[in-house]
């Protein structure tokens, strides 16, 4: 049978093919930088920056202490918190 365009969206006359849904596959995220986060702790906060993004890192989030802030992991972004300039502590994702 053919398609019956009265019966509505998304409805198909008795015998017409399925509907396929074909989703793209799921991307490789890049390797992240090879550096550790310990490294950064005791520098100057735009010092700090400035070094990550050197190494590789596509995103770099500065935080004040206590920061309230979302805790999903994101491949390729180093987070420092920071206090009087400097960098206390630091980590991944």
């Amino acid at each position: 049978m053919r398609w019956n365009a009265s019966a509505g969206p998304g409805f198909r006359a008795r015998g017409a093919p399925p509907n396929v849904a074909v989703m793209a596959p799921i991307p490789t995220p890049p390797p992240e930088p090879q550096d550790s986060p310990d490294t950064y702790v005791g520098l100057e906060a735009s010092s700090a920056e400035r070094r990550a993004r050197e190494h590789g890192w596509s995103t770099v989030r500065s935080l004040p202490p206590g920061a309230i802030i979302t805790m999903e992991y994101r491949v390729g972004r180093l987070n420092f918190e920071v206090r009087d300039g400097r960098v206390t502590r630091c980590w991944k994702g």
